[in-house]
């Protein structure tokens, strides 16, 4: 990485250019906090729709709205200086026809400041991304397995285990990235698949739940550090456990403030020395 990349954020146009295997780090983030926190390690940042699963406690992402991705994309570009912040477009907020997509997609970069925006599906939304990118909105295409999809999808299911679905995944993933996606996020995909695609594709692949032939990996930041549930998927490897060290500081806390232990003198203003 170059000086000049350390001291400007990373653009849409840095990303397209990594093509080496692992060149591309990036996390989720939902608030300003964990943004600046990740921002000096991660060269693409997404605020997620996940978050409606994470913070909210949604059975699936369908739930999330326009305005709850703008209000968590203000405040994680707010957080964020140096990595690529893109925003999920919300289930409904681009499908129903390309210019909907544009008036949805601008008002996103418009009120949240972020660099571009995060689109699910294949062949079917090629002409959609094609539309945004020729008018300035770049575009993280999604394909594989796509969350907003999971009912039609049965579920949440790993893709391409057969000839079928294997061609299907490589026709979508080439479509968008034709469309002009700067990027192609690869989700829950068998890795013989999603290793022939990293190779082939004209844009880099972001893989989670891939292949670690991927130009890029992401994960959601809550499972990498153990703050989400107890489920771990697969594809995900835990760096710490920080639910479990939450956990014991408030344990600390609550039994300290029943036992009269806190606040103790050097935390309030203006108390009296003892024996005065």
């Amino acid at each position: 990485m170059s000086v000049a990349s350390r001291d400007r954020r990373i653009t849409t146009r840095d990303i397209n250019q990594r093509r080496t295997a692992g060149s591309i780090v990036a996390l989720t983030a939902y608030s300003m906090p964990v943004a600046k926190l990740i921002d000096a390690h991660c060269d693409l940042i997404l605020v997620g729709d996940s978050l409606g699963m994470v913070l909210y406690g949604m059975d699936s992402t369908l739930g999330v709205t326009l305005d709850m991705m703008i209000a968590h994309g203000r405040a994680v570009v707010r957080g964020a200086s140096r990595a690529c912040v893109i925003v999920d477009m919300p289930f409904g907020s681009y499908q129903e026809s390309r210019e909907i997509a544009f008036r949805n997609a601008a008002r996103i970069m418009a009120e949240t400041g972020c660099t571009g925006v995060k689109v699910e599906g294949g062949v079917e939304m090629a002409d959609t991304v094609a539309f945004l990118v020729d008018r300035g909105i770049p575009v993280l295409g999604h394909v594989g397995l796509m969350p907003q999809s999971v009912h039609s999808h049965g579920g949440f299911r790993v893709q391409g285990r057969d000839e079928a679905a294997a061609v299907q995944i490589r026709r979508d993933a080439d479509a968008i990235a034709r469309a002009g996606a700067f990027a192609v996020v690869l989700e829950g995909t068998v890795e013989p698949v999603a290793r022939i695609i990293a190779t082939e594709l004209s844009a880099p692949v972001i893989g989670i739940g891939a292949s670690p032939a991927c130009q890029g990996q992401i994960l959601v930041t809550d499972d990498i550090l153990g703050l989400y549930g107890e489920f771990t998927p697969k594809f995900v490897k835990r760096y710490a456990e920080l639910g479990a060290v939450i956990g014991e500081a408030v344990a600390r806390y609550a039994e300290e403030v029943r036992d009269g232990r806190f606040p103790a003198e050097e935390h309030c203003f203006g108390a009296q020395a003892k024996g005065r």
